[in-house]
């Protein structure tokens, strides 16, 4: 499909420039834009001071970055410079990002100016760092206010460094960039994907399920160091010659409902937990102006039907909810534009093979309920240094999820929970996502979460955390009515027997409820 010989910088960037799209807005930040041709030379010119600081072909450049035009920038001139990207949470503490830099030895970090100390003494631990590439802040050629001679300003670099330097002539198997697990146990692990990866699922999923144009105009939720967003605010728009708005600031429903009306974008990615709390923000301030948008993008959590269809009665826009994972870089099961089921996550696209297992690997008949295996030529070579996990989830282009789910007799996929998720009670299983939504769909409940906990017996019961709605007061007497609402919803045993109420759930950092913390906190007694 690709040419042995290929860039993903070249084909989602500079082929703009033979398309006639030079002039075009491609980015959108605060007051500031860029064209594409802003942003070819700027890439290039960055990829030129890169290699003057030592970065080499395959070398990992790590993104501990806020989303801001620099950021773009210095990630096009990494593959550019034919190195290799990672992208990391920047609000991570100095253990994690201390980690990172060890882990992916990389030798240039590009950093927000706000981690400059921090970063002056992580550097003295690092020992395959050469460079701190700084963005934002005041620039400056005597540096003054930098930590060490290490750190360079972004924008001195690019202002100093010769006219656009040569794009690395890579091949489609190259290395291009790592994207990091959700890191549910332990350290967070790096699935390594080719520059060909992303590309197969630009024009599989971006083009091919979603129809992106030239005249979308794209923003989001989650950040660009996030797969999912790098994807939908940065690859997909790109690949088209769209325009993509990006916000440094965190997201809540009030910034987001400010984009969508500052920067008017056509097409808004998103998460469950995201889309509840601007219905909340409306139903408690008022109607916000979203009259832009043509299609809302879900992933990363099961999207409850009750919430779907509030926001489609609301906007009258549809959700376009779909599985998606590190290890095959973007979306593989997806809703369709026209072609919406509430409480389905879509079909396969195009491109890959999704089936319903059993543990041995066999198809299961439609309905039945198993995990989701998935062939696409998008699929990660390995973990970095995780051999045994490697070989536990790749075969080839085989993904071996650890997700649960069924297909109906049209070949529709539903999600089931996690394998590693499941709680076992009186015998039989049960999803939490199934008593979530079951919570979700009480007009009293504006958030909620199951995990497993042990009553006096040591027997494993479901628990509900819950974030009550706005003006509505979490007592005893609502978690009896919580209690028996399930009970009337779903069979006994599912109910759940203790629910604590809670002013926000916990979350991770890719807007994802966090078990993990929530099963922390109940360890710690806290009730």
């Amino acid at each position: 499909m690709f040419p042995d010989r290929f860039n993903l910088a070249r084909y989602l960037l500079d082929d703009n420039l033979d398309a006639g799209r030079g002039d075009k807005i491609a980015l959108r930040w605060r007051d500031e834009s860029f064209t594409y041709a802003q942003l070819v030379e700027r890439s290039g010119r960055l990829a030129r001071a890169f290699r003057e600081l030592g970065l080499r072909m395959e070398e990992r450049v790590l993104f501990v970055c806020s989303d801001r035009p620099e950021f773009v920038e210095a990630w096009f001139a990494t593959l550019k410079a034919g190195a290799v990207f990672a992208m990391v949470n920047p609000l991570q503490d100095d253990e994690a990002l201390h980690y990172a830099l060890q882990y992916t030895r990389a030798r240039i970090a590009v950093i927000d100016a706000e981690l400059s100390e921090r970063f002056g003494k992580l550097a003295a631990k690092a020992p395959h760092l050469a460079a701190v590439v700084v963005c934002g802040g005041e620039t400056t050629t005597s540096r003054p206010e930098l930590a060490s001679p290490m750190q360079h300003r972004l924008a001195d670099l690019v202002a100093g460094a010769p006219a656009a330097d040569a794009t690395a002539d890579t091949h489609r198997h190259d290395v291009a960039g790592w994207l990091f697990t959700s890191g549910s146990t332990g350290h967070p692990k790096a699935a390594v994907h080719f520059h060909e990866d992303y590309a197969y699922n630009v024009e599989h999923y971006a083009k091919g399920v979603l129809g992106i144009r030239e005249d979308d105009v794209t923003a989001g939720v989650p950040k660009l160091f996030f797969g999912y967003a790098t994807g939908t605010q940065l690859m997909f728009p790109f690949a088209v010659g769209a325009t993509t708005a990006l916000f440094s600031e965190r997201s809540t429903p009030e910034v987001i409902c400010d984009v969508v009306e500052r920067y008017r974008p056509t097409i808004l990615t998103s998460v469950p937990t995201m889309i509840g709390r601007m219905l909340a923000l409306e139903a408690e301030h008022g109607a916000r102006d979203l009259s832009s948008l043509r299609l809302v993008l879900s992933a990363g959590e099961k999207l409850p039907e009750a919430l779907q269809r509030q926001w489609l009665e609301r906007c009258g826009v549809e959700i376009l909810d779909g599985i998606g994972s590190a290890e095959l870089f973007h979306i593989y099961i997806s809703n369709r534009p026209g072609q919406v089921r509430p409480g389905s996550l879509g079909l396969a696209v195009p491109g890959y093979d999704c089936r319903v297992v059993d543990e041995q690997g066999a198809d299961l008949p439609r309905g039945e309920i198993g995990r989701l295996f998935v062939r696409g030529r998008s699929a990660a070579q390995g973990y970095w240094h995780d051999r045994e996990k490697s070989i536990a989830t790749f075969a080839g282009e085989l993904v071996m999820t650890a997700d649960l789910f069924r297909q109906d007799a049209e070949g529709w996929f539903f999600f089931e929970g996690r394998a590693d998720e499941l709680l076992k009670v009186g015998g039989r299983f049960v999803a939490p996502h199934e008593v979530e939504d079951a919570l979700l769909a009480h007009p009293s409940v504006a958030e909620a979460a199951v995990i497993g906990w042990k009553d006096a017996d040591d027997l494993v019961k479901p628990r509900a955390y819950v974030v009550p709605a706005s003006g509505v007061d979490g007592d005893e007497t609502l978690e009896r009515e919580l209690q028996t609402w399930v009970k009337e919803q779903l069979a006994p045993h599912k109910y759940p027997r203790k629910v604590t109420f809670v002013a926000e759930l916990p979350k991770n950092d890719r807007g994802k409820v966090d078990r993990k913390t929530l099963r922390a906190r109940q360890d710690a007694g806290d009730e």
